[in-house]
């Protein structure tokens, strides 16, 4: 099993727009605060542990 590609905030943004998706809906639907992804999402937390952490990992911004 490989692991997943980590891929940029950019990256990331830009998927989201192609797909029509938000931020907040994908937040949503995982239980996650809306806060929380878009701090990570926009660099404003290091995302070494934790919730945010894990919002990263979610979204392919760190690896596991």
């Amino acid at each position: 099993m490989s692991a997943s590609p980590v891929i940029s905030a950019d990256q990331l943004k830009a998927q989201f727009a192609r797909e029509g998706k938000t931020f907040s809906s994908w937040a949503e639907d995982r239980g996650y605060r809306r806060e929380d992804v878009y701090r990570v999402i926009n660099g404003l937390t290091r995302c070494r542990r934790g919730k945010v952490h894990q919002i990263a990992v979610e979204l392919g911004l760190k690896a596991p």
